[in-house]
């Protein structure tokens, strides 16, 4: 049988391409796009249950609720501070300085009077002698700073001086969440301390621990956001991350509280845990940072008046 007869143009002409066969490239951006606004609906819908159930645990738990609150209010304190940074141009060095000096002041005398002092008379209350409670809370007070320390070198995070520190960043990590990680490793601490306070039973003592740490978080928003400006950040993109930086404070609330609400001898521990991460970001993070540009008698001074301030409160309200 033969085969009928071909000419070489019929021979190497290519087969015709329907567009049954192939998608056109738009098609395959649309489809594309719809896929990943899906994932996002069902990503935000887990999140939103997660957060339901959370919400109702905390509605069972009077005081992780009341933990949550105190670190809210610190947390629209922070937010508080940023707005003046949609209206003016630029903070002086000084006063930035003096504003990180006042902030350590406070911080400094909530370990001393809202965290540790309680902390040593827990440690007392649950039997142990003055060198039990001193031993207890001392170790608690370094165990703190070292796993504060172990997450600055865990995570990578940049300084608005020093630089960036700790891991080796990913060259997909932009530089605003290197400031992100720093901001959060420094309010994390704030936090857990707030969270510890309420679950140590007395009301007075944490509600002025929390008004202290939200009288601070007013200037630190302030700071953060002129120091993220200062950096070459657009002023809305500044201001925004200075009210997020707030927001690990009630989540560190809610995270200490649960944890020492669990038992009663975790009290102790958990107030020197706490000052110890504080103490931790005042040394490493607020002190250099307020005298790496030669306002040292500034920042001092604002240290000083922070905590007289911190200590009137808690004389006054605890």
């Amino acid at each position: 049988m033969q085969m009928p007869p071909t000419s070489p143009d019929t021979a190497l002409e290519p087969p015709v391409l329907t567009t049954e066969h192939v998608t056109p490239p738009a098609g395959r951006a649309v489809a594309l796009r719809w896929r990943q606004w899906l994932g996002l609906g069902i990503v935000l819908l887990g999140i939103v249950a997660a957060a339901a159930q959370a919400w109702q645990w905390m509605a069972s738990q009077p005081t992780v609720e009341a933990a949550w609150w105190s670190g809210l209010v610190a947390a629209l304190a922070t937010a508080l501070g940023t707005l003046p940074v949609l209206l003016s141009q630029r903070l002086s060095e000084r006063a930035q300085d003096t504003l990180f000096g006042f902030g350590a002041g406070v911080m400094l005398a909530a370990c001393a009077f809202s965290l540790i002092i309680p902390g040593l008379h827990a440690a007392r209350g649950a039997g142990a002698g003055a060198w039990g409670a001193g031993a207890t809370v001392g170790g608690a007070i370094l165990l703190g700073a070292l796993v504060l320390l172990w997450m600055e070198r865990l995570l990578p995070h940049e300084h608005f001086i020093k630089g960036v520190e700790g891991a080796p960043a990913s060259r997909t990590l932009q530089r605003t969440w290197l400031f992100v990680f720093a901001i959060a490793l420094h309010n994390l601490p704030e936090g857990l301390a707030i969270g510890v306070a309420h679950a140590g039973g007395d009301p007075l003592r944490a509600n002025a621990l929390a008004t202290g740490i939200a009288i601070q978080d007013v200037p630190e928003g302030l700071v953060v956001a002129m120091a993220l400006l200062a950096a070459g950040y657009r002023r809305a993109l500044a201001v925004g991350l200075g009210m997020a930086s707030g927001l690990v404070e009630p989540l560190g609330a809610v995270l200490g509280a649960a944890v020492v609400s669990a038992s009663a001898s975790l009290l102790p521990w958990g107030l020197g845990f706490a000052a110890g991460a504080m103490l931790f970001v005042i040394s490493h993070e607020i002190i250099p940072e307020s005298h790496r540009k030669g306002h040292e008698a500034w920042a001092t001074g604002g240290l000083m008046v922070g905590f007289v301030v911190m200590m009137l409160l808690d004389t006054a309200l605890g």
